[in-house]
């Protein structure tokens, strides 16, 4: 029998969101955050062009979609690296600073992904409890010690869609020793409406210790075909690109990106469609009688407690399929209106233990 690495046996493996289908056939995933939209035709018409090219090798630097990045938020192309999806991009910067005896701190319950990428880059992880159902920045500011090397804050926070805003991001960044490596996690930027809660590209400039990650998974609406990116400065983005697996930007993903960034403004008109169904879900959820934090994301968040499992169970009898993290809470996507009745029907009949 073949031996594998201690840390296999204790760590669980990545559960992704599901689908369900209910006894009438009804089946609305709103369990991975994805955009409830097709591509767009132009984006497929560039898929399709590119895949006649896909006998050859992808560019290995990918130096159209890092220089129409770089354009695009103007910024040296030198300030960007890519990965498969920004989770990739997590588990490449932690590959820079992973090794035995280095802590990695982030809020907890964040992105589940980040517990897994960190153990298996061999660091080891300082969860620092939520408050109020959003960072706690004084306390992951106190648990900073020598051998702390890396800080995800996750803004929007995933799962519970809250947001940190500029004066006490700030007040954070201005205590964080030079030599740690703040990371903006900014999956879901494009959905953010509150103004106090700072784009982290504006932060980064004066700051050669934080840099930003951000994904064409979500607003994008390309989450299956893996395209991620970090603005840093030129040290850490070297550095990501460094371990980058070559070719880890496949050709029709590239092709899809450079499509999507021409057609912003057109993707960003479904976004503002996705933040009205936001509000429209939440403040029925409230007229419920269920307490529902502030989103600026494309989900809400619900602390079920022990009643997390059942909610989930009764969502699905309804053909919905939402993200449970039992025993603490489910995180619903919004998705298309038909879908988002469908939970809110599912959610007005539930009745908690």
């Amino acid at each position: 029998m073949p031996r594998f690495r201690t840390i296999l046996d204790t760590m669980p493996s990545y559960k992704p969101g599901k689908a369900v289908v209910s006894a009438d056939g009804r089946s609305f995933k709103l369990s991975s955050n994805e955009t409830p939209y097709d591509p767009l035709p132009s984006v497929v018409d560039a898929v399709a062009a590119a895949a006649r090219e896909m006998h050859r090798y992808p560019d290995p630097a990918a130096v159209r979609l890092t220089e129409a990045i770089a354009g695009r938020f103007d910024v040296p192309a030198e300030h960007v690296a890519l990965g498969a999806g920004s989770v990739t991009v997590a588990q490449q910067l932690l590959a820079t600073v992973g090794e035995p005896g280095a802590e990695v701190i982030y809020a907890w319950r964040s992105f589940e992904a980040y517990p897994l990428l960190a153990d298996l880059a061999g660091a080891t992880s300082v969860k620092v409890p939520l408050t109020g159902e959003t960072h706690d920045l004084d306390a992951m500011a106190e648990a900073i010690t020598p051998r702390t090397r890396l800080v995800f804050v996750c803004n929007p926070n995933n799962p519970t869609g809250t947001a940190v805003r500029r004066a006490e991001l700030e007040s954070f960044l201005d205590r964080v020793p030079a030599d740690v490596l703040v990371v903006l996690d900014e999956a879901y930027r494009e959905y953010v409406r509150d103004v106090d809660v700072p784009d982290g590209l504006t932060l980064y400039p004066d700051r050669p210790n934080v840099a930003v990650l951000r994904t064409f998974s979500k607003a994008y609406g390309l989450a299956g075909l893996r395209v991620g990116y970090l603005i840093g400065h030129e040290p850490v983005a070297a550095a990501v690109r460094k371990v980058m697996v070559p070719f880890a930007i496949n050709h029709l993903a590239q092709a899809a990106a450079l499509a999507s960034l021409a057609a912003e403004d057109e993707l960003l008109e479904r976004v503002d469609a996705v933040v009205k169904e936001r509000t429209r879900v939440r403040e029925t959820l409230i007229a419920q009688g269920w307490t529902v934090p502030a989103s600026e994301a494309n989900f809400i968040w619900l602390r079920l407690g022990d009643d997390t499992a059942a909610f989930a169970e009764a969502c699905a009898a309804e053909g919905v399929a939402v993200r449970p993290f039992h025993p603490e809470g489910a995180r619903v996507s919004i998705g298309d209106p038909d879908a988002n009745d469908a939970f809110l029907t599912a959610a007005a009949g539930f009745s908690p233990r």
